[in-house]
């Protein structure tokens, strides 16, 4: 095994012709790496000249992980993950497909009432079933319909008991407010569902990452949403709502997410008003770093549970962290 490995090792420094001996020499270690990046994740590429470009990017990207470790606040680390061979832009284009300029100028959904509530330390609402397993969302930029379609799912399941997954090809599809594939907003999603007339189940239209003509059927209907709210730009508040009602629609800066790979990220310059990826809080914890107390939420994110830890992202609580408690909403389910 030790020698096809470097067999293997031996072909992609032949095979990258677009970069110089030397470089090769300098980055024996990055070419190692890359080697086994495109093993784990399967990457293939169309050309030599593809896969100069790529392992390029990786190198650039590992020297960006390095400058993460060293600003991050947290416990985070970054390094390699699925998404090491592509540009910032790229996975931004690809992967995150928050996008403003859908919601801009319409009416904003009334704010919520906070309980009044004591708040454990810790608690995570998939231990107590309102969590469908992670889902992937593909090179596709619905991250919005996931974290609407958790969000309704935690809904439901609290109030019937009942745990089901909900289709984000429906909203896709059918929302014509937002832009599918190309992006969209998650009250605009919740206004379109309940013009649509509700929600079916995944089963019932299940993914394909593309954007589709809609075949919504409304026999299929399972949960109907009667529009959306609002939470304040508070973390306790957003806490208090949470624990009492079930998870909530977030929106970040996933700008760090792209490299991360496990523990409480808390990087420490983030664009907190350049926010342009949604997600779904499902908890909170504390966790005693360095002999010192770290608050942290926990997330759930839509790619795939081959990212982060198993799928999720532990973030520090308490700043607003990456703009998380700027846009945070929920259906009204009935």
């Amino acid at each position: 095994m030790k020698n096809l490995l470097n067999i293997f090792f031996c072909v992609i420094i032949i095979c990258i012709a677009t970069i110089t001996s030397t470089e090769i020499e300098k980055g024996n270690d990055h070419a190692k790496t890359f080697l086994g990046f495109m093993t784990k994740y399967n990457k293939k590429y169309s050309s030599q000249r593809e896969l100069g470009y790529r392992f390029k990017v990786f190198k650039d990207n590992m020297k960006r992980a390095e400058e993460l470790q060293k600003a991050d606040l947290g416990t985070a680390k970054y390094g390699v993950t699925k998404f090491a061979d592509l540009t910032v832009q790229e996975f931004r284009d690809t992967y995150l497909g928050l996008d403003k300029k859908y919601v801009d100028g319409k009416k904003s959904s009334p704010l919520a009432e906070i309980p009044d509530v004591k708040l454990p330390k810790n608690f995570d609402w998939r231990e107590h079933g309102a969590v469908t397993p992670v889902k992937n969302q593909g090179s596709c930029g619905s991250c919005w319909t996931f974290s609407v379609t958790g969000n309704i799912e935690g809904q439901y399941a609290i109030k019937y008991q009942n745990l089901s997954s909900f289709s984000e090809q429906e909203i896709v599809d059918c929302d014509k407010t937002d832009g599918g594939c190309s992006g969209g907003w998650p009250s605009l999603a919740y206004q379109a569902l309940d013009d649509i007339g509700g929600l079916v189940l995944e089963s019932d239209y299940p993914y394909t990452g593309v954007d589709g003509s809609c075949t919504f059927d409304k026999s299929n209907v399972v949960v109907q949403v009667n529009g959306s709210v609002s939470l304040p730009v508070d973390e306790t508040a957003i806490a208090k709502w949470m624990y009492a009602n079930g998870p909530v629609s977030i929106c970040l800066n996933a700008n760090d997410m792209q490299l991360y790979q496990g523990g409480i990220s808390h990087p420490s310059s983030c664009d907190k008003y350049y926010i342009d990826h949604a997600v779904l809080l499902t908890g909170f914890g504390v966790k005693k770093v360095n002999k010192k107390k770290t608050p942290y939420w926990i997330i759930k994110n839509s790619w795939g549970t081959n990212w982060g830890e198993e799928g999720y992202y532990r973030v520090f609580r308490g700043n607003g962290t990456c703009g998380l408690d700027l846009v945070v909403s929920s259906a009204i389910i009935v």
